[in-house]
């Protein structure tokens, strides 16, 4: 894409809510949600607009999930590139990113703490810059757009407020989920139906959080 695609007003709100929610949160809104955001009368309304900017190459549509909604590389490069403008070169350098081990989305696997290859990747693919990595095993992350074989960007961190999506270790296994901490301890919960959520007890579990979700590359392209 040379150059960005022009926008109506609302088709505009729509992409900088997706883009915000992803920021935020490490997942896309669902339609429900877009629609609740900007007073739509229903999740259709969402739904059309955003069939419009999946035509105009801005963002991609997964079927089959709530939120499978993907910003597309070269739209946030177009996005970018606006707002680089008057930014030094070395802002646009590429990232160079290890990839670590290769976590299982369902069932937790042993974390793999060798670096398996390193991957160049552009900047503007992420909400926040990431330290690695992480290729996905399994469905359990399906209906938020994390499906088998992507590569989930993370960046490193302890600390994790609820609703983000976090890569954990519980024992010697390490899991992509959606944390929660409520007054019956921590929840890691799956965006799958079929699986069920992961209960820490933070007393008797060698738990920890090792990273915050900031982005995903769809696995194919590296293949």
């Amino acid at each position: 894409m040379q150059d960005r695609p022009k926008l109506t007003a609302r088709q505009q709100q729509i992409f900088d809510l997706v883009r915000h929610t992803i920021e935020s949160t490490g997942a896309p809104p669902t339609r429900a949600e877009i629609a609740t955001e900007l007073g739509f009368k229903s999740a259709n309304a969402a739904e059309e607009h955003l069939q419009a900017l999946a035509r105009k190459g801005m963002l991609e549509l997964v079927g089959g999930t709530s939120r499978g909604i993907r910003l597309k590389s070269d739209a946030l490069n177009a996005v970018n590139r606006a707002r680089q403008t008057h930014l030094p070169l070395p802002t646009l350098a590429q990232l160079t990113l290890p990839l670590i081990g290769r976590v299982a989305a369902g069932a937790p696997i042993l974390a793999q703490e060798h670096v398996e290859q390193t991957y160049t990747v552009e900047p503007a693919l992420f909400a926040r810059k990431p330290d690695y990595l992480l290729k996905v095993k399994g469905m359990s992350m399906k209906d938020i757009g994390i499906l088998d074989g992507d590569l989930l960007a993370v960046q490193s961190a302890k600390e994790a407020r609820n609703g983000q999506i976090v890569v954990a270790r519980v024992g010697e296994e390490v899991t992509v989920k959606r944390f929660r901490r409520g007054p019956q301890g921590i929840e890691l919960l799956p965006e799958n139906p079929d699986f069920e959520p992961i209960r820490v007890d933070e007393t008797a579990d060698h738990f920890s959080i090792e990273g915050l979700a900031v982005g995903l590359i769809r696995g194919q392209g590296f293949n």
